[in-house]
């Protein structure tokens, strides 16, 4: 009885660690799988950034012709509505938090699209004052951009948002609050007049390939160490006290 018992355990720890070593290794796979289409997702971005530059007439109007567009370069006119102007709070840029600029850009047509106009220091001490922007609305201004889906998003806890600092703009509030016919896209603006403010020190757009690279590491790394276990445990480490009770 006390023999059957032992290889019942003995079969439910070979059991278990089979699981575990092929559940953790069909995850690495997964997560390479993933890395897989990311990479292919990156060789059409940097295909569409080296395209030739976009129009306000080009720019999409519907959801269904935003996919094709992002990441695509455009240049376009239009006037700053400073009214409207939000502050996106903790976002970082050459070491230093501060603020990501948007502000909505009329167009000829009467439409408007979302403008993230670069980055602006925040004042640590007192958090509430907003930094000093120049937003001409009189002049009509040439942008130069990248086209993204909406503006740059944190992590929030879905709380409502007033007021010009915000965590994260949503492209329906801000149609909703400016009375605007925002374009269903937003814009990542690249190249700005010197005298502004802001910095424009984006990142190039990625993908995110090598978070998926590490994941798989530590999924395939988790599998080893359950085989390891396993095999000293169960194989090696029976056999050595074996050995030294004989001896």
């Amino acid at each position: 009885m006390r023999l059957s018992r032992h290889r019942y355990h003995r079969w439910m720890i070979l059991a278990a660690a089979l699981l575990g070593v092929a559940g953790t290794a069909r995850l690495g796979v997964w997560q390479l799988d993933r890395a897989a289409q990311k990479a292919s997702r990156q060789t059409l971005l940097d295909t569409r950034h080296q395209l030739p530059e976009l129009t306000a007439a080009d720019l999409a109007r519907t959801p269904g012709e935003v996919d094709a567009q992002l990441q695509r370069r455009i240049r376009l006119q239009g006037r700053w509505v400073a009214r409207a102007t939000h502050f996106l709070d903790n976002r970082p840029m050459d070491g230093r938090v501060g603020f990501h600029v948007v502000t909505p850009l009329q167009l000829a047509d009467g439409t408007a699209v979302l403008v993230e106009r670069g980055w602006a220091h925040r004042n640590a001490l007192r958090r509430e004052d907003l930094p000093p922007v120049q937003t001409p609305e009189s002049d009509t201004v040439t942008v130069v951009a990248r086209i993204l889906p909406t503006p740059s998003r944190l992590f929030d806890l879905g709380g409502l948002e007033t007021g010009p600092i915000r965590q994260n703009l949503d492209l329906a509030a801000a149609a909703r609050e400016s009375g605007l016919s925002l374009r269903p896209v937003a814009l990542l603006q690249t190249e700005g007049p010197p005298d502004d403010g802001l910095l424009r020190h984006w990142s190039a757009p990625s993908a995110g390939i090598d978070k998926h690279h590490g994941y798989a590491v530590q999924w395939f790394a988790l599998s080893a160490l359950i085989a390891g276990l396993y095999v000293w445990f169960q194989l090696i480490r029976p056999r050595r006290q074996a050995a030294s009770h004989v001896a």
